[in-house]
């Protein structure tokens, strides 16, 4: 018994079920924000459906994304099948490889600082000077 996926989905489940959103909650309080675009127009509405063909727009993270509706999908499966609801018109690029980080400079005790010794020393010279 194989469930049919329908014509048409409301856009905060869709979004849900191709895993953008980790709850239809929080889909619903995104597309909500208005920061939502669909086929280049902004909603606000939750219960817009979405048809096949469509085009999504809409910041996720540091990215924007684009994202054309392929299927619609009968339920929220593994990541693998949610990617066969869309496709990626722009995918994230990669982030840039950040080259190693240098060792912090080695120094021979003694070196670097005053100890304490030569503090007092310091201080008593500085004293005298006065």
């Amino acid at each position: 018994m194989t469930k049919e996926a329908p014509a048409t989905l409301r856009v905060d489940k869709w979004l849900w079920h191709t895993r953008f959103f980790k709850s239809r909650t929080l889909a619903g309080k995104f597309v909500s924000s208005g920061k939502l675009r669909l086929n280049g127009n902004l909603i606000s509405k939750a219960h817009v459906m979405l048809k096949p063909e469509d085009v999504l727009t809409f910041p996720l993270g540091p990215n924007i994304r684009l994202i054309r509706v392929i299927a619609m999908g009968t339920r929220r499966g593994p990541a693998p099948e949610a990617r066969t609801l869309y496709e990626d018109l722009d995918p994230p690029q990669p982030k840039p490889k950040k080259p190693k980080e240098a060792k912090v400079a080695e120094r021979e005790p003694g070196t670097g600082r005053p100890t304490k010794r030569e503090r007092r020393t310091m201080d008593k010279w500085l004293a005298d000077a006065e």
